[in-house]
């Protein structure tokens, strides 16, 4: 069958909805236009518009989404165009709401409506009300746009003196404060679903991180064992003792919001996205393009189009140098990194530069860990293509000067990967602010599931990359003759996504985003502090990494006893930190090492668990243990 016999919106032969280009004979923007003063007519008559109706916002792809077009069944010749233009991938609502300024949900109607209009964001909880999650009894409540579930809290991270919403919340954590006494926050949606018979308004609360105190000005004091509440495997106990997690920088624990918040995808929206008109996947749809925009929103990118998901870091560095490295460098150019990168961040360019004769330069640190400036410089040059950095370095905790850093290599015409695997989670990122190129990290090292992760890319260097995988969704239309690929981010996400974790990601931004980056990066300094200070006294004890600049990394080694045999015997006080050479071997080599031991720290931890780690040190350094 010819391209031209297919009809429209038919599957083509791979089983994917053949979506293929518009007629150009057609007058689109006419008929488009009677449709849209249609579909604000039936809202404003307080009727539920036919195109919403069958498809569900943003449920759809952008072939079935928009209202159909008066003509002929057979489909033209594709054009000769690699990508759709921007308005032929934008669902009808937004069309809609950017033609006619229409919102969603203007009318006061039962909870009873369509799920894709309860999600335009009213919540249900309001002053005097406690807030509960869907059961069995009670039909659920959808999250709105990917939001928490009904009944979620903001984390109880705020001392007994913050004021409650009466009514109150779930045992154990807070509800949060009613929106009227903070800022408004335009720009992020609530994450409630409309209660029975409700009304928008601007009194009622949500869970929100626009609305979240200001730890820094509010005198209110974090509280990192009410953090600790928040996570359930944190109860556990190892060899009978209660569990102590060290081991942050090699995976973070989830929160309970994380976790129920997967649950509910599974319970209520778990469909493949874009591709069908159905409820579910409207609902599944939502939750995934949302959680793209909370990345882009905590990373401060321009907009979501900058956002790719990607399985982590790892797979988001070998992204770009597959893509944007293959069409951009050749012999005798050069890669530069540096001493402090993971493995993640050394392997990919060494293919690159074996496949291409190009060269691959290591800028040195020094004997504290910080990357020498001066000698960074010396390696930059008319032949540098890309310098790739990390922000904080896994094994010995530095902070780079990554701005700095960025700024140096574009004077060298250079583009520019930061690895922030180790940052997000520790302090903010902004990543307009850095002009970094792209940026990437993992979701599990942000409280959120393994297997998801984020490329941001400046949208002029994404649109100039080829697809890294070919497959389904990342595709226009699909002939023997020809494939058109769609625009970023959509190009580079072949196949059916980790859209459950991904939703499980955004929840997990809105978490950290709650607790407040800031006041996160403040206490973890001052713990780090006192759990070094601490370390020092024990006998034979030396730290590596010595930075001025460091997060919450403590990498030590113990005279005389091997880093191994330190975890083993830790793990039998229920201590879990990490032993080895944390996927980092150069820069352990480069201080004379083969392995540290490894003490990484996040806001559920307390100067109790690193009082645990050194006090099991001292007994076992003294050879008394317990």
């Amino acid at each position: 069958m010819t391209t031209s016999e297919r009809s429209p919106g038919g599957p083509d032969v791979s089983g994917h909805e053949n979506i293929g280009a518009p007629d150009p004979s057609l007058d689109v923007a006419g008929a488009l236009g009677k449709e849209l003063q249609r579909f604000a007519n039936e809202l404003f008559a307080g009727r539920l518009p036919s195109a919403l109706a069958s498809v569900g916002a943003g449920g759809a792809s952008p072939a079935v989404t928009l209202p159909p077009v008066p003509g002929p069944v057979a489909r033209p010749p594709i054009p000769n165009a690699n990508v759709p233009t921007e308005s032929d991938l934008r669902p009808i609502h937004t069309l809609a709401h950017e033609h006619f300024g229409i919102p969603l949900v203007t009318r006061n109607e039962p909870s009873a409506e369509p799920y894709f209009l309860q999600s335009a964001g009213i919540p249900t909880a309001v002053p005097g009300a406690s807030p509960s999650l869907p059961s069995a009894a009670q039909p659920p409540s959808a999250p709105s746009f990917g939001g928490l579930p009904a009944g979620f809290a903001v984390p109880s991270v705020f001392d007994a003196s913050t004021p409650s919403v009466p009514g109150g919340a779930p045992s154990g954590m807070p509800a949060p404060a009613p929106s009227a006494a903070a800022p408004p926050a335009p720009a992020a949606p609530p994450h409630a679903p409309a209660a029975s018979g409700g009304v928008p308004s601007s009194d009622l609360f949500s869970f929100s991180p626009e609305v979240t105190p200001d730890l820094r000005s509010s005198g209110e004091l974090f509280d990192p064992h009410a953090v600790k509440k928040d996570f359930p495997i944190l109860q556990e106990r190892v060899h009978g003792r209660p569990l102590v997690w060290l081991d942050n920088a090699a995976t973070t624990q989830k929160p309970h919001a994380v976790i129920e918040r997967l649950s509910y995808f599974y319970q209520h929206e778990n469909s493949n996205v874009h591709r069908a008109a159905h409820t579910l996947a409207a609902r599944s749809t939502d939750a995934y393009e949302a959680a793209r925009d909370k990345v882009r929103r905590f990373l401060n990118a321009s907009s979501p189009k900058d956002i790719v998901f990607a399985r982590g870091a790892t797979e988001a560095i070998n992204l770009v140098a597959q893509s944007w490295g293959r069409r951009h460098v050749g012999p005798g150019d050069e890669i530069v990194i540096t001493w402090l990168e993971h493995h993640a961040n050394i392997v990919p360019w060494q293919l690159l530069a074996a496949e291409k004769g190009a060269r691959l330069r290591v800028a040195p640190v020094d004997d504290n860990g910080e990357v020498r400036l001066d000698a960074y410089e010396k390696l930059l040059g008319p032949k540098t293509r890309i310098v790739s950095l990390t922000h904080v370095s896994n094994a010995l905790g530095t902070v780079v000067p990554a701005q700095e850093m960025v700024h140096m290599a574009h004077r060298h015409g250079a583009r520019v990967v930061v690895d922030g695997a180790q940052a997000v989670s520790h302090m903010p990122v902004d990543v307009q602010a850095l002009d970094c190129d792209f940026y990437v990290f993992s979701g599990h090292k942000v409280f959120a599931p393994t297997g998801i992760g984020a490329l941001y890319g400046k949208p002029e260097v994404l649109e100039t990359m080829p697809p890294w995988q070919g497959g389904g969704n990342m595709i226009a239309d699909v002939t023997f003759e020809k494939t058109l690929y769609q625009p970023a981010p959509a190009r580079f996400e072949a196949g059916t996504g980790n859209i459950a974790d991904a939703v499980g990601l955004g929840a997990a931004i809105d978490y950290v985003t709650a607790l407040g980056l800031p006041a996160i990066h403040r206490y973890e300094h001052e713990l780090r502090c006192y759990g070094e200070e601490l370390l020092r006294g024990v006998p034979g004890l030396r730290i590596i990494g010595n930075a001025k600049e460091k997060a919450g990394v403590i990498s030590f080694v113990l005279d005389g006893v091997r880093t191994e045999d330190v975890g083993g015997l830790l793990d039998k006080e229920g201590i879990a930190v990490r032993s080895g050479h944390h996927c980092a071997q150069p820069i352990l080599r480069r201080m004379g090492l083969e392995s540290t031991v490894r003490a990484s720290l996040a806001p559920y931890n307390t100067r109790e668990d690193l009082d645990a780690l050194a006090a099991a040190l001292h007994r076992l350094q003294v050879g008394r243990p317990r």
